[in-house]
């Protein structure tokens, strides 16, 4: 019998399961985004008779109120990578709004919260904005390092106390007379520009280099990574830090798009940037997950927030509905979680 020798050198059929594995991880995400954008066009007709996507100024309102988060969920995605757990990113929000703000009163405002400091130029309260969001993520950090304190409890320390340090700030009152040049940050695309400059920061941080190769392998396996050389515990407040550092420019987008700074800003947004990252495919059992992925998870929770309201659906049903998907979410890890380990 004949041997076919260009048989034997012709690749084997590549499976359907394989030719899976080849795709970009964040396709499926890509295609859930498409299938709830297309699902709310054809709602929008049918309840309102309106478009839902060809509709530009609601979907730049979007783009805006979502940008906040993203700049949060940047921050968390990282966190959730090393295995832990960010629940105070929207108190200190609050606390980098009120700060920032403060110097940020137009020159010669009476009511000033420190009339003395009125008038700065907008390096300051942008250098204090990101500091106190720095120091807030270097506590979480350094708790979660030295003392063992599960990240779950030590951030949540942080988000009851640094709400209570923004309600205490200006005992509960708004600050307002905000100048032009700070108002500016928020204003506009400035906070998508923000958001999208970041989110490509941290996909290359992440991707390409060796802070990125730390902090999956910490997430991966914590005692491998330390026997590896690892630094865990620096590791992990730089981590912490960075996330701190964000949530403060978050808080100081919000209070410049706003022109205010008010002790109730971010409440809940730690929530949203959770599930983002998780919606996006960061794993909860750490590890696993890319900027890209939180980014599209980010324009979900956007697109199902309003498109609730474009259905003029009431906002506790809202709630109702994004806490479901958020369980959805954690469970469809879980299941990702089991085959990766029987495969």
């Amino acid at each position: 019998m004949a041997i076919d020798n260009a048989a034997l050198h012709q690749p084997a059929p590549m499976s359907f399961k394989s030719a899976k594995r080849k795709w970009p991880p964040e396709l499926s995400i890509l295609l859930v985004l498409v299938g709830i954008s297309l699902f709310f066009e054809l709602l929008g007709w049918a309840v309102v008779g309106q478009s839902f996507l060809l509709n530009t100024d609601r979907l730049i309102v979007m783009i805006l109120q979502m940008s906040v988060i993203g700049i949060i969920a940047v921050g968390v995605t990282q966190v959730i990578i090393t295995g832990g757990i960010d629940l105070s990113s929207g108190s200190v929000v609050a606390v980098a709004a009120m700060v920032s703000a403060s110097l940020a009163q137009e020159s010669g405002y009476a009511r000033a919260v420190f009339p003395s400091l009125t008038g700065l130029p907008v390096f300051f309260p942008i250098i204090a904005g990101l500091l106190v969001g720095l120091v807030c993520g270097l506590v979480n950090g350094g708790l979660i390092a030295f003392t063992a304190i599960p990240p779950f409890i030590a951030t949540l320390g942080m988000m009851v106390s640094a709400r209570g340090f923004a309600k205490w700030y200006t005992h509960g009152q708004p600050v307002s007379m905000l100048t032009d040049q700070y108002a500016w940050i928020g204003s506009g695309v400035m906070p998508v520009v923000i958001f999208l400059v970041v989110a490509a920061i941290f996909h290359v941080a992440l991707g390409y280099t060796r802070y990125g190769k730390f902090t999956y392998a910490i997430g991966a396996n914590r005692q491998a990574a330390r026997v590896s050389g690892i630094n865990v515990g620096r590791h992990l407040i730089i981590v912490y830090s960075i996330a701190g550092m964000l949530a403060g420019l978050a808080g100081m987008v919000t209070s410049a798009r706003a022109i205010t700074g008010q002790a109730g800003m971010g409440m809940s947004y730690e929530l949203d940037a959770i599930a983002a990252a998780v919606i996006g495919g960061v794993s909860l059992a750490g590890g696993v997950g890319r900027i890209t992925g939180t980014v599209i998870g980010v324009l979900i929770l956007g697109v199902m927030t309003s498109g609730f309201t474009f259905i003029r659906i009431d906002a506790y049903y809202q709630e109702i509905v994004k806490g479901i998907i958020i369980v959805a979410a954690v469970v469809a890890d879980q299941y990702r979680q089991r085959n990766r380990r029987g495969g």
